[in-house]
């Protein structure tokens, strides 16, 4: 399963940005976004690419998903498909 994460924003420089994932902190590559971002946006990572700029209004929905997902995993195999990308993040 492929999984992409969000993040937010925290330095850019050229097309890297430092990203922050739930407290850890990782370098994501920009290219491939067609929008422009800058500190404090959303992103969400695939691969350490960002893939898409998550818009302000769905920032809180997207968060509280993935927080549901990472609380309440339970024995549903394709919430712990979901956690175990996520931790393989770092």
């Amino acid at each position: 399963m492929c999984l992409g994460a969000p993040g937010q924003i925290l330095q850019i420089v050229g097309n890297e940005a430092l990203v922050d994932f739930w407290g850890q902190q990782h370098i994501v590559r920009l290219d491939m976004l067609t929008e422009l971002v800058g500190l404090g946006d959303y992103i969400i990572d695939h691969a350490g690419f960002a893939i898409r700029k998550i818009e302000i209004e769905e920032v809180a929905n997207t968060l509280t998903l993935y927080e549901t997902i990472l609380n309440d995993t339970a024995c549903d195999p394709s919430c712990i498909d979901v956690v175990t990308e996520l931790q393989a993040r770092g």
